[in-house]
């Protein structure tokens, strides 16, 4: 699954996939939820217009007309590659075909241990075209975050793709360092920080792009609480990580706009991966874990998850401020293509402007254009 296509908002959008079963599960925290759409009504303000499935109309993908996948990656030869939580799942299989390609690719992982060891696999699993470096990236926490980019930006005069792959899903209540929620605080404010950062290479760098993975979770919530991005309310830990996901979608959206604005030849792209089996979903427990996926005919392998997020990065078709993902029915899997995934909060102009505002704010950092 996706870093960011998370099985239980797949099956709450869409509960019937493979039968009609009633499937109940257990969250992290122990509470049951019985997948079905009469639950779906009552997850606090998950909603409530995702059960006429607006965003699965019969042609909710525009198809490629060839079926894509990472042979198909130009060469990337003399290009410069941040993948962040490319240690292991989608953002390793990300970064290896990246480097395979010809890309100078940085695994951009909390754990350094754990990004040598990926560096390592990589190299040993194939004979790649490019060179790969790793740095320490904490996006639980702000000041880490400026550390890795004023340290990058030391060594680097460019940044061709800054993939923004990292994310969390679901934990116990908990809060980044600097107090937010923490899958707001990592999924978005992480990512927020690090490209704001980042921003001077990446306008300096012609055609450059940056990737933001969000989920069919975003579907699921009509708006944002500004008054419970720091666990003030009651925590619940699906209808977080989906309001996280709609805040990427939005900042992916807005940034590309102000690309447009500054006349910055840089663009801002969204992705998912569908339902892919990854080190994401590590809060849920294996047993609860395993009758999720049982409600899918197809759960890809994180190569397969990867696709989406490779085509944006690459691909000389990809247009800014665009969502892809996988291109089978309801997204679930297959290969690269336009995403049907479509809602009013999604595309909610005012409100992307008062996310930018609240993040800005909220650690001090304006964007310079």
């Amino acid at each position: 699954m996706d870093q960011k296509y998370f099985i239980s908002s797949l099956i709450l959008i869409n509960p019937i996939a493979k039968d009609d079963v009633t499937r109940p599960a257990k969250t992290s925290s122990g509470h049951q939820i019985i997948i079905n759409r009469v639950d779906l009504h009552n997850k606090g303000n998950l909603n409530s217009t995702t059960k006429r499935h607006n965003s699965y109309s019969t042609n909710f993908v525009k198809k490629l007309k060839v079926m894509w996948t990472k042979n198909n990656i130009p060469d990337l030869t003399g290009k410069i590659a941040i993948v962040t939580g490319s240690n292991t799942g989608i953002g390793f299989e990300t970064a290896k075909a990246l480097y395979e390609a010809g890309a100078h690719v940085t695994i951009a992982a909390r754990d350094i241990q754990k990004a040598k060891n990926a560096i390592q696999k990589i190299q040993s699993d194939t004979a790649g075209k490019g060179t790969l470096d790793y740095e320490m990236l904490d996006l639980a926490n702000i000041g880490l975050i400026r550390e890795f980019a004023d340290h990058f930006m030391q060594k680097h005069t460019k940044l061709d793709m800054l993939i923004n792959n990292a994310g969390v899903m679901v934990p116990p209540a908990s809060k980044s360092d600097d107090g937010f929620e923490m899958q707001f605080g990592v999924n978005f404010m992480g990512h927020f920080a690090l490209t704001g950062y980042l921003l001077p290479l990446v306008k300096q760098t012609a055609n450059a792009r940056v990737v933001t993975l969000s989920s069919g979770a975003a579907t699921l919530v009509d708006s944002i609480d500004f008054d419970n991005l720091r666990l003030e309310k009651s925590y619940d830990e699906w209808r977080e990580y989906a309001v996280s996901k709609l805040a990427d979608i939005l900042f992916s959206y807005e940034l590309d706009r102000r690309f447009k604005n500054a006349r910055i030849s840089a663009i801002s792209v969204a992705a998912h991966p569908g339902v892919t089996r990854t080190d994401l979903q590590r809060n849920i427990p294996g047993e609860n874990l395993e009758g999720l996926f049982a409600a899918f005919d197809q759960v890809m392998e994180p190569w397969q998850g990867a696709l989406p997020s490779l085509f944006a990065a690459t691909d000389p078709s990809v247009e800014g401020g665009k969502f892809y993902g996988p291109d089978g029915p309801k997204e679930y899997a297959g290969y690269p293509a336009l995403s049907g995934h479509h809602t009013a909060a999604m595309n909610d102009e005012a409100l992307a402007k008062r996310l930018w505002e609240y993040a800005e704010n909220a650690i001090q950092l304006t964007y310079k254009f």
